[in-house]
């Protein structure tokens, strides 16, 4: 099988030659383009997900050899989650490399994060499959790169670090308010305050509203943080 030239462009990104190109291929095919003589990616971004997390547990204990569990739960989270996925995704620019539906494709998919971190997923078990899990590995490390060590040392979401902040000095759970709406319908971009009851607040803006909260939640924590410092 020849690799079309986007496809070639993704194993010089990601730093891997697919001795079997189908595997790439059916990793950057969503279901939408899929049919009878093309499978999507979903079987494997089941396995690449699992192939993720243990490169990353074994990843983080080597990073820090007397952390509790306790601690390194959270930090596991923080770089395994959809977001992160979907974030090392562009940094790739694997979104130009995918195969969609007419729809999928008119609705913005190149620029959907679940779309997004599930194909990051699904290149993962394509390379292991490919080549086994050391040069899966040695992907995901390489892309990861400093997140694994940069990781913050309690990487619970923002969102909760931010309510016991709150709950802590007596105040009610933080309030977020949709303050701004922009872009087409099908792939809008949402503008979040996050406000304390004692009237501190920040703004944040992304394409979904969970990611825009946490964005939000995130500055004002890192405000506070620099008003006690």
């Amino acid at each position: 099988m020849k690799l079309s030239a986007d496809l070639k462009a993704l194993q010089t990104r990601i730093g891997h030659d697919f001795k079997r190109p189908e595997l790439v291929l059916r990793a950057v095919t969503h279901s939408s383009m899929s049919g009878p003589n093309r499978d999507d990616n979903q079987r494997l971004e089941f396995l690449g997900d699992r192939v993720l997390g243990l490169v990353m547990a074994e990843a983080l204990l080597a990073a820090d050899r007397a952390a509790a569990e306790g601690l390194l739960a959270p930090r596991f989270n923080a770089l395994v989650r959809k977001e992160t996925c979907a974030e090392v995704a562009r940094q790739i620019d694997l979104g130009a490399a995918l195969k969609l539906g007419r729809s999928e494709m008119l609705s913005g998919g190149r620029r959907k994060e679940a779309l997004l971190g599930d194909a990051m997923e699904a290149v993962i078990a394509a390379v292991y499959l490919d080549a086994g899990f050391d040069a899966a590995k040695a992907m995901i490390l390489r892309l990861w790169g400093e997140r694994i060590h940069t990781v913050e040392e309690d990487s619970r979401d923002a969102k909760t670090a931010l309510q016991e902040w709150a709950q802590a000095r007596g105040q009610q759970p933080p309030s977020y308010t949709e303050t701004a709406r922009s872009g087409p319908d099908h792939a809008p971009v949402f503008t979040i305050r996050a406000t304390l009851a004692d009237g501190q607040h920040a703004e944040a803006t992304a394409g979904s509203k969970r990611a825009a909260e946490q964005a939000a939640a995130r500055a004002l924590l890192d405000r506070l943080s620099d008003g006690a410092s």
